[in-house]
């Protein structure tokens, strides 16, 4: 059994609330001072504190593929390469070798330290960038055999600030490797101010209430995590379930896709889950590779999806989570010169899915269906030189995917974007989008008929149109969901998959590959369709009030509301 916390509950709660404070003060840095628009638009990043023990200590709003395991290894990455940083001291931290989830992911690390010299915390502030020096403009590079042809830059722990300032020969480096050279300092400099309020705001704290006191409460928000973990654990019905996810055929993958096993070990006696990812393929020729962050981080979004929400998410409640990885394996512990390019998206979605569907099948009323695969076009990375001023750009753009699945208590995050983000990432604004590049867009919705059909539904399917403004424009992207689709579970439907074709200026369409580069001349198109949702139990279980609803609000038609949810209308608009 875990240890109970001493710390009075009213303590503990305002002190988690306080740190929780500063990590989001650290997320509304970055928010508004972010220069490209994967920041300050999609709000691709995320924030926490890691104790100096290298655990997971907060992380409020944060993208849970980006936090809930890679923090503690790369805290551990920092201080094994640098055993005697100072305060004033930061770190540039994105190598999927030592601990981050993929080199897009740039991660500032900055040790915060008391007046006594000693390491207290250390703060995070991670922030996926549009251009990282790749080969090719994208930082999405399904294909690329391994990190030289990706072409990274990789930064395992590398010290980029001493006594506060900067050290200019990393800074020079990245200038002129990276595409959009000013897009990039804009997002060092916010992820570097992120950080350091981080820093400032826990200093404060320590010396407000005590060090000590400090982490006593940290040893006893831990405690209490664990307890909330317990009591959840306890409360799902014991036994093994496994799940296969399959992702689509890419370059450098079998003909047949990559099947990914999930297998799901629930013991409510010693209040404990076990996630073996042991029994899959070997790494790939391919950047869809996984990180060891990202394969165990995947499998704990999938475990946190299908609990009670309440429980915190820290090293505390971790403690009754085991994830078990081997090394080279696709979801496993990759080894240089392996491509990870991809590691947040593609396949970690196919781990969270069959975590979450796996539990789903030891009982009703907890897991989750499949949510659906990305990255659409619509979430591609766009790239080009701007006619209005004749500069370069580089930038995702995040339009169109909508992806949620179904829980045994409610219907689809509509708009959750895919598992791994937790719906934290917001969908670009098309004015926005429009003034920033040379951009238009046509139009973006929703297909009726599109949803995980079950007791509660899927996700629909979201489509967007959009193509160059006066020049050509390169599309990069990594669809995957084009053939196998998100699966319901305990009876519920299949979500639509995704697909993509290109629009001539003449209409005509053309199929685009699922995986690649599209070039779009002033004029032409893109049609992306992302995946739906899986459903969650029967559909003529469904209440009949909310088919109704459905109904009316146009997602689905009169058809589908009678062939897959049984429910049929008359003339007056009465059941």
């Amino acid at each position: 059994m875990p240890v109970e916390q001493t710390t009075a509950g009213v303590q503990l709660s305002i002190l988690s609330n306080r740190l929780n404070g500063i990590v989001r003060k650290m997320s509304n840095t970055l928010m508004r001072t972010g220069r490209s628009g994967v920041l300050a638009m999609a709000r691709d990043f995320s924030c926490c504190i890691v104790t100096a023990g290298d655990e997971l200590l907060a992380a409020a709003e944060s993208l849970p593929i980006h936090v809930l395991s890679g923090p503690d290894l790369m805290a551990k990455s920092m201080k094994a390469a640098h055993p005697k940083f100072k305060r004033g001291d930061a770190f540039l931290h994105n190598s999927p070798y030592h601990g981050c989830s993929h080199p897009a992911d740039h991660t500032i690390l900055v040790p915060v330290i008391d007046s006594n010299g000693n390491h207290r915390f250390t703060v995070q502030a991670k922030a996926h960038q549009a251009d990282i020096g790749n080969s090719i403009p994208t930082t999405y590079f399904g294909s690329a055999r391994d990190v030289y042809e990706e072409g990274a830059l990789i930064f395992p722990a590398v010290q980029v600030q001493k006594n506060y300032e900067n050290i200019d020969d990393i800074i020079r480096m990245c200038r002129l490797r990276i595409r959009v050279p000013d897009q990039w300092w804009g997002d060092y400099l916010a992820m570097m101010g992120a950080a350091r309020i981080g820093e400032r705001e826990i200093i404060e704290l320590g010396e407000e209430i005590g060090w000590d006191e400090l982490e006593e409460f940290v040893s006893d928000w831990f405690n209490y995590s664990e307890l909330m973990m317990d009591k959840a654990i306890r409360a799902v019905p014991s036994g093994t379930a496994e799940h296969i996810s399959v992702h689509d055929p890419f370059p450098g993958t079998p003909e047949g896709g990559i099947p990914i096993r999930s297998v799901v070990t629930v013991n409510n006696k010693t209040s404990r889950i076990s996630i073996d990812l042991r029994d899959n393929p070997d790494c790939l020729p391919c950047g869809l590779n996984l990180s060891e962050s990202c394969a165990r981080t995947a499998a704990m979004v999938g475990v946190f999806n299908s609990i009670d929400h309440k429980v915190p998410k820290n090293a505390g409640s971790f403690r009754r989570l085991d994830v078990h990885l081997r090394e080279g394996c696709i979801v496993g512990i990759p080894k240089h010169p392996t491509s990870c390019s991809v590691a947040t998206t593609n396949i970690a979605d196919r781990v969270s899915n069959g975590v979450q569907a796996a539990i789903a099948d030891l009982g009703e009323g907890i897991g989750m269906a499949e949510c659906g695969a990305i990255n659409p076009p619509a979430a591609s990375v766009i790239s080009g030189v701007d006619p209005r001023n004749g500069r370069s750009y580089v930038n995702q753009v995040f339009l169109g995917k909508t992806c949620g699945a179904a829980s045994s208590s409610a219907d689809a995050w509509q708009t959750i974007s895919h598992v791994g983000n937790g719906g934290m990432c917001f969908m670009d604004s098309v004015e926005l989008d429009e003034l920033r590049h040379p951009i238009f867009v046509e139009s973006r919705g929703f297909i009726a008929d599109s949803e995980g059909s079950g007791r509660f539904c899927g996700s629909r399917s979201g489509f967007v149109v959009y193509g160059p403004r006066g020049g050509t424009m390169d599309i990069i992207y990594n669809s995957d969901g084009n053939i196998n689709g998100p699966k319901g579970v305990r009876g519920g439907g299949m979500g639509a998959c995704a697909h993509q074709h290109k629009i001539n200026t003449n209409g005509d369409r053309v199929e685009v590959p699922n995986c690649g580069r599209v070039t779009l001349q002033d004029g032409e198109m893109i049609a992306s369709y992302s995946c739906g949702g899986g459903g969650y139990g029967q559909p003529f279980d469904r209440d009949p009030e909310l088919v109704k609803s459905d109904l009316l609000e146009g997602y689905i038609s009169e058809e589908r509301a009678l062939k897959v949810y049984g429910l049929n209308i008359n003339n007056s608009g009465k059941l």
